[in-house]
């Protein structure tokens, strides 16, 4: 696990040629990753040197001094660059851990438009309206050269050889504008889907790795699985056997706006980021539950609760409430979750949710240890005032502070739990 210090060392390394790129950075990139994060990165680019080829070493002492920043806020800062493909980062370990930081050009606006993960996290974040506001500012005009005739030079027109000029080339390592590609993990086996498509309808030599990529891409951010990939693909494929890349983003869009009332997906963090993650170390039952709340996405958890292993749609709705409208980090969303089904009677009320959420909001709550600590106080409250008025008490947490061993989770449910959450 990444624990990052102060005293921690850092030179940056510069991969790229690096442009004035401020309008793409602000317009594209600022609205998925924030200011704070774009700062970073210049901050990161003034410390090269005059060459802008590498730094002298710093420690991040410096770095955070200047920015005036927590360690946990360069940290989400700077996940979010590696998200994006703007930074890669590489630690040697020691007494004093030692870091390289390696800029990447960000993509050119015709890239990140034209990229469906990028352009749908974009479109989301803004709106239309702002949307093809920043589209437009970055369109290349069109103008008519029908009744105009091209009288462009040639090279051969201008230039020609000597043979006494002729020198055998030396091929040079040089810089050059170099970006990094969105990594990503998609929920989909390309493979099996094709297979599921018989060759009549769908010609295999088509799907060329570029076809691959924006199948795993769309499958990424509509969370679609094998068989409903299968079912788009059908709907958009064309005359001569090929994919339809536009319809079938088109469908995808539409297919995902029907079921979750005109929504479209935003950019979240997929499970508990590395820098909230607890440093405890331990086989007690309680960390074994913080481990799987920091490692398990929202919708693993909630899926595991379900024999089916499918989350309903009403769930589903209100896990993008918490991840999206109020921000909560996914570690603290599955405490939530697990705590209101076991003291709700195995149901995800909306009020009842989002009253304890708001709570949280309020308070801050951002590691998974806060949120069960501030649980363990609600339930506590409520316990009092439940035993004030003679009802029947709530059942607790398994993973409560206890001194009755027996109310702890045993090692079983922990091993079926992580089974099913591997699927």
């Amino acid at each position: 696990m990444d624990q990052l210090l102060p005293a921690d060392v850092f030179i940056v390394v510069n991969k790229t040629v690096l442009q004035d790129d401020r309008k793409i950075l602000v317009s594209l990139y600022e609205p998925l990753i924030g200011g704070l994060a774009i700062n970073l990165y210049n901050t990161l680019w003034t410390y090269l040197d005059q060459l802008e080829l590498i730094s002298t070493e710093y420690t991040h002492n410096v770095l955070l001094n200047s920015m005036m920043i927590s360690v946990n806020e360069m940290m989400d800062a700077r996940k979010k660059l590696e998200g994006m493909g703007l930074l890669k980062t590489y630690v040697k370990k020691g007494s004093v851990n030692s870091y390289i930081y390696e800029l990447y050009s960000p993509l050119s606006a015709k890239e990140f438009l034209n990229n469906p993960i990028l352009s749908t996290a974009l479109y989301n974040a803004l709106g239309v309206q702002e949307y093809e506001r920043r589209v437009e500012f970055f369109k290349i005009p069109s103008i008519n050269l029908k009744s105009y005739e091209d009288i462009t030079a040639k090279f051969s027109d201008i230039f020609s050889w000597t043979t006494d000029s002729l020198r055998n080339i030396e091929i040079y390592n040089l810089k050059n504008k170099t970006t990094r590609p969105l990594e990503i993990v998609s929920k989909i086996d390309v493979n099996t889907v094709l297979s599921l498509l018989p060759e009549e309808l769908l010609n295999p030599r088509s799907v060329t790795k570029e076809v691959r990529s924006f199948l795993m891409k769309i499958s990424f951010i509509y969370n679609y699985d094998n068989e409903a990939m299968v079912e788009l693909i059908r709907n958009s494929i064309t005359d001569k056997h090929t994919i339809d890349k536009t319809k079938l983003r088109d469908l995808a869009s539409k297919c995902y706006q029907f079921e979750n009332l005109g929504k479209l997906p935003s950019l979240i963090y997929k499970n508990q980021p590395e820098y909230l993650r607890t440093t405890k170390t331990g086989v007690s039952k309680r960390l074994q539950m913080i481990h799987l709340f920091e490692t398990t996405s929202p919708y693993d958890f909630i899926a595991s609760k379900y024999k089916t292993g499918t989350p309903s749609n009403s769930d589903l709705k209100l896990l993008s409430y918490l991840l999206i409208d109020l921000d909560l980090k996914p570690g603290v969303v599955n405490v939530l979750v697990d705590y209101v089904l076991r003291t709700n009677n195995n149901t995800l009320t909306k009020g009842y949710v989002d009253v304890i959420a708001s709570q949280w909001k309020k308070s801050n709550i951002e590691t998974v240890e806060d949120a069960m600590e501030i649980a363990e106080k609600e339930y506590h409250k409520r316990k009092e005032a439940t035993s004030k008025k003679g009802k029947k008490e709530e059942k607790k947490p398994s993973w409560y502070h206890q001194e009755i061993a027996e109310d702890l989770a045993s090692e079983e449910e922990i091993h079926a739990l992580e089974e099913k959450l591997r699927g």
